[in-house]
């Protein structure tokens, strides 16, 4: 961006700060194209990108009083922040990973609720529709499905908001629906 809209970029951010939804409008309009484009760069995923923009942009809302012009031009800032919002998703989804990974068994008790319930060929096709979905998905629904798990507890496991955490569950849910009906 150039010195000038980089020059717009400041008022919204000071209005922001004062809680103006017209102005954070405003400034998504202005900045969210390039910022899903990084996102896009780092997670290498179209729903992880709208997340973790999603999410950036809570930040913003959050500490839009914290900018700082002597600091650097806006977007740079909010770049910044797009750039560690995705980088601490992406740690935090190999940490869970790996956590659900030690825990034996778990796909398992999705894909084999009770015996009788499900057919073999239906556990197995479960079993792979499961291994489809993304890693936070996948454990948004266990945990969700099969430990009981709120929303509300899911938000603060994986330090989301809550909103987050329906879209993740939501898109999770119909991607195993399309594969089991696929299949």
């Amino acid at each position: 961006m150039s010195a000038g809209p980089s020059a717009d970029l400041e008022p919204l951010l000071r209005a922001v700060a004062r809680g103006d939804r017209v102005a954070f409008r405003a400034l998504y309009d202005a900045t969210s194209a390039k910022l899903f484009g990084i996102a896009l760069r780092i997670c290498r995923d179209r729903d992880k990108a709208q997340d973790v923009l999603q999410d950036a942009y809570v930040k913003v809302w959050q500490n839009a009083g914290r900018y700082d012009p002597q600091g650097g031009r806006p977007i740079t800032w909010l770049a910044a922040i797009l750039r560690n919002t995705a980088i601490d998703q992406i740690r935090r989804g190999r940490v869970l990973a790996a956590e659900l990974a030690a825990e034996e068994g778990v796909l398992e008790a999705v894909a084999d609720p009770a015996p009788g319930l499900l057919g073999h060929a239906d556990r197995s096709t479960l079993r792979a529709c499961l291994g489809e979905l993304e890693d936070v998905q996948r454990d948004c629904v266990v945990l969700a499905y099969c430990e009981g798990y709120s929303r509300e507890e899911l938000a603060v496991r994986y330090d989301r908001p809550e909103a987050t955490i329906k879209t993740w569950l939501r898109r999770g849910l119909m991607r195993l629906k399309d594969c089991m009906d696929r299949e």
